[in-house]
């Protein structure tokens, strides 16, 4: 998935360039890209391909243009593509913006690109992709700033289904896999997704067991199956559903219990960090900051963007871990 979202991202990123009806030098517009000459001629191809006439000047200043006042036709990317980039350009979009404490900078510019990269992605795609498309980004939470090393993969068409459940309030039947290896038949009224550590679950209540419920997707048998049957929507015991995953999931997936002192007020670190870890005050220009990780790297990461120093409580495998980055920036001066 990864790969056919960097080249349909690029390729939508080349259209725009071209779109501005003006000569591009082949070296510029590749630089533009970050990809070589080759690829780029590959690209131009492939957007010939698609019904647009891209004109190339040869010779050593050689370049390309969109031929002027072409009736341009809309981008024709497959489901699996619509989905990639629409997740791709979604994730950028909530990685950069305020609430993840950037404070401005080159994220914001992402993620402001990413937002208009998502609204010109919808007008060029065929009206069902821009459904399923739109779908997937209203009705996913993104809780993490990036898929940790060797996430689970989850099919386009089970995240399409899903997100166009949640959408319509459409309950819907499919079968799931838990972590002990039991196969079980589930009737979901399907709330939310919520991307998560790299992780994709569904949040939704279970006519089953009468209870909400989270399911990691990469666990649901092919796609989840539509009934047509509508309901109500019912009240999440939780803020939202980024939160309610992770209390539900709590230590049964986490191996580290991360315990550290920040020192700056609580009510200047929980806007940078509070999205990931819970803050509580300890004096006025202190606070203490708990969370629950996989691996020691991204806690020290989340504590860096706190702006302020801070002391490593516990474990003291994260302590050990600080002093190694310590070293190795040390060593980059």
């Amino acid at each position: 998935m990864k790969n056919m979202a960097n080249t349909s991202g690029r390729t939508l990123k080349l259209l725009s360039l071209l779109q501005n009806h003006r000569y591009w030098p082949g070296t510029e517009l590749a630089g533009r890209l970050g990809v070589s000459p080759r690829t780029l001629r590959r690209d131009v191809g492939r957007l010939r391909d698609l019904g647009y006439p891209v004109r190339a000047h040869p010779g050593v200043d050689g370049g390309y243009q969109l031929a002027a006042g072409a009736d341009l036709p809309p981008l024709v990317i497959d489901d699996d593509e619509a989905v990639a980039v629409a997740v791709a350009l979604h994730a950028a979009a909530a990685a950069g913006g305020p609430e993840n404490g950037s404070g401005g900078g080159s994220a914001d510019t992402v993620a402001e690109a990413s937002v208009r990269a998502l609204a010109k992605l919808s007008q060029v795609m065929p009206a069902r992709l821009r459904q399923h498309a739109a779908a997937l980004t209203s009705m996913t939470v993104a809780a993490t700033w990036a898929p940790g090393a060797g996430s689970p993969a989850v099919a386009p068409a089970t995240l399409t289904v899903a997100a166009l459940a949640c959408r319509d309030t459409e309950r819907i039947r499919f079968g799931y896999t838990a972590a002990s290896g039991d196969r079980t038949d589930r009737y979901v009224e399907p709330h939310r997704l919520v991307s998560l550590a790299g992780r994709w679950y569904l949040v939704g209540y279970d006519l089953t067991r009468q209870d909400w419920r989270n399911f990691r997707l990469d666990r649901v048998e092919n796609a989840p199956r539509g009934t047509g049957e509508r309901f109500a929507a019912r009240t999440l015991p939780a803020p939202d559903a980024a939160t309610f995953v992770r209390e539900s999931i709590g230590s049964a997936w986490a191996r580290y219990e991360i315990k550290a002192v920040v020192e700056a007020p609580a009510e200047e670190t929980a806007p940078a960090i509070g999205r990931w870890a819970s803050v509580e005050p300890v004096s006025a220009g202190r606070c203490r900051v708990r969370m629950t990780a996989e691996n020691l790297d991204w806690p020290l990461m989340l504590l860096g963007l706190a702006g302020a120093d801070f002391r490593i409580e516990s474990p003291p495998e994260l302590a050990e871990r600080a002093g190694q980055w310590a070293r190795r920036f040390a060593a980059a001066r």
